[in-house]
């Protein structure tokens, strides 16, 4: 999963992470900031295993919670909540992000492509991303080989994959989403993140690069 490079700075996200959702503007401005200085490789974070169980009222209550939140906390960001109406939710994030690696491997945009509909489908539809049929029509949807797709969001490779990257982010001393740290050598930074001000993110980026 490392690079050859000096310096690495990873993003830790999960693609079903109400936070991470809402600091998408902020890491496209940040991105955008630091694309001739230093690339960002992505992490899944694996939120929640898989899991058929439908979520507890208690975890219900929480997520919603966050979402509320969230609209309050950080302008723009904005939640369906008939997703709590229309679906059966379950505390499982971890068929969204084998999705993520799996359009990473076809290509960086694919893989940007995956998040965003995810989150779209998650946030804005009120669909159900720990559904397999709905990661294979967002599949189709951004141009992936959907039989192919289908054949491997489960398969004991993907989620082997899924494990290694999980790893790496436990060697990283990640803990929560979304995270953003930057290593030189075999030393750490977690950077301290804003969902409103993402110059002061690029400032202390910068500042640790030197």
């Amino acid at each position: 999963m490392r690079t050859e490079s000096q310096k690495n700075l990873y993003y830790i996200h999960d693609p079903m992470c109400s936070w991470c959702y809402a600091f998408a503007p902020s890491l496209k401005k940040i991105t955008l900031a630091l694309q001739n200085q230093i690339q960002i490789q992505s992490l899944v974070g694996g939120l929640a295993v898989d899991s058929d169980q439908p979520m507890t009222e208690q975890t219900k209550r929480h997520v919603k919670e966050a979402w509320t939140r969230i609209e309050a906390e950080v302008p723009g960001t904005s939640f369906n909540f008939d997703f709590w109406e229309q679906c059966q939710p379950r505390r499982s994030t971890y068929p969204a992000c084998r999705a993520v690696i799996l359009a990473r491997q076809s290509s960086t945009e694919h893989e940007k492509a995956m998040i965003d509909a995810i989150q779209q489908a998650y946030y804005q539809q009120a669909k159900n991303p720990s559904d397999d049929n709905l990661l294979c029509d967002l599949a189709s949807e951004i141009g992936l080989n959907t039989a192919q797709f289908s054949n491997q969001l489960n398969s004991v490779e993907t989620r082997e994959l899924l494990a290694q990257e999980l790893q790496l982010v436990r060697q990283l001393g990640v803990t929560s989403f979304p995270s953003m740290v930057l290593q030189n050598n075999q030393s750490t930074l977690l950077i301290p993140l804003s969902y409103t001000e993402p110059d002061t993110v690029i400032t202390h980026i910068k500042t640790a690069l030197k």
